[in-house]
């Protein structure tokens, strides 16, 4: 009997010999001699050519097979259409899309602004009514130092949400108020005093504010009544709206009971009538704004004429959940460009039925931005 301690099994030679077959393989790894590592490969490969050769084979052919994966991965990204790798389209609410807005000549191409021109450099934001009613808006339902910090909070707001472009604050009078009631001119509508525009012209200095004053000329005619305000207009920091709601000459109905309606004629005649306050006074340009929020409210407005001396503002002026707003802003303002666009928020009117208030962020995705921002 052989003692234990030399008993070697076959299985014991072969992983001797196997040893002896795979060692220079993984001495071979860690030298940096590449000459050193093809001789002592070429060692190995002479003394067990059957192994090496199969371990040359399954090497290779694993490379090749992954070579070939890269390749074919490769070639389908590099032949696959560019709708197959883009990012997912994004999903904008009504006028927010700027496709949309580019399609319907977005930005605009009017006139270079002159010295002294508010538009685009700054963004207005203006509290509207009249300080003899508290149910017009903003500037007459507070009285005039809480009216004005609100005002101040709210330009601060804006500032906030949006730092690259400056805030200038407004009043917007209305002094030239619609009537349902013929009253002694027989037109519909009111003419404020003097005395009362001149004192809410105070506030808006002591604010270092602008103003804008508004007219509703019911049954009057533009060209009629707009020259009886050059004492006020030829002041550089007052500036012009117009409302074509309560502009009803050819309907003939009573203010508050049809929505009435300007044509791009009478916006050019008060484009015009400002043109020449600005030529005659040497002013700044003046900014003029359109209230709209229907498709008749304003008709062949591709016939606006876009002048220097004058920056038009497209405001869009309709109360309501925010989705409605967005719809009358993209339909209306967005859909017939003519030089800038504002939007109006309503404290009361927009909330009323518990939807909220629409947020400086949230009226800044529209697109194109507004420029002109009216708080009723």
């Amino acid at each position: 009997m052989k003692h234990p301690q030399y008993i070697v099994s076959t299985k014991t030679i072969a992983a001797l010999l196997l040893a002896a077959i795979v060692l220079p393989f993984t001495l071979t790894g860690c030298r940096s001699d590449k000459a050193g590592d093809l001789s002592a490969v070429k060692t190995a490969n002479e003394a067990a050519p059957a192994a090496t050769a199969a371990a040359s084979f399954a090497t290779s052919t694993t490379a090749k097979r992954t070579v070939a994966a890269f390749t074919s991965t490769t070639s389908s990204i590099r032949s696959a259409k560019p709708a197959e790798i883009t990012a997912p389209k994004i999903k904008y609410n009504a006028g927010e899309d700027p496709e949309f807005a580019r399609k319907h000549g977005w930005p605009g191409k009017g006139p270079t602004p002159l010295p002294g021109a508010i538009l685009p450099q700054k963004r207005i934001v203006a509290y509207y009514g009249n300080p003899l009613s508290k149910r017009m808006g903003a500037l007459g339902e507070f009285p005039k130092d809480d009216m004005l910090r609100r005002l101040k909070g709210e330009a601060a707001r804006w500032q906030t949400a949006d730092p690259s472009t400056p805030v200038q604050p407004a009043l917007h009078l209305i002094a030239v108020v619609a009537q349902s009631e013929p009253g002694k001119s027989g037109k519909y509508r009111m003419i404020i005093p003097d005395n009362i525009v001149n004192q809410v012209y105070g506030w808006a200095k002591e604010a270092n504010a602008l103003l804008f004053i508004d007219i509703q000329t019911g049954h009057d005619d533009i060209r009629t009544i707009l020259p009886r305000f050059e004492w006020l207009l030829k002041n550089p920091d007052v500036h012009l709206g117009i409302d074509p709601e309560f502009n009803l000459i050819k309907s003939g109905a009573k203010p508050g009971k049809k929505i009435g309606t300007y044509d791009a004629a009478d916006i050019n005649y008060a484009s015009g009538y400002l043109k020449d306050l600005v030529k005659k006074y040497n002013l700044p340009p003046k900014v003029f704004t359109v209230h709209r929020f229907t498709r008749n409210g304003v008709t062949n407005s591709r016939g606006i004429v876009l002048r220097p001396e004058v920056q038009i503002v497209m405001h869009m002026d309709g109360w309501g959940a925010p989705w409605l707003k967005r719809d009358s802003y993209k339909d209306y303002v967005v859909a017939e460009p003519v030089q800038y666009t504002g939007f109006k928020l309503f404290y009361h009117n927009d909330t009323k039925k518990g939807d909220p208030l629409m947020t400086p962020k949230e009226v800044l995705r529209l697109n194109p931005k507004p420029l002109y921002i009216q708080y009723q």
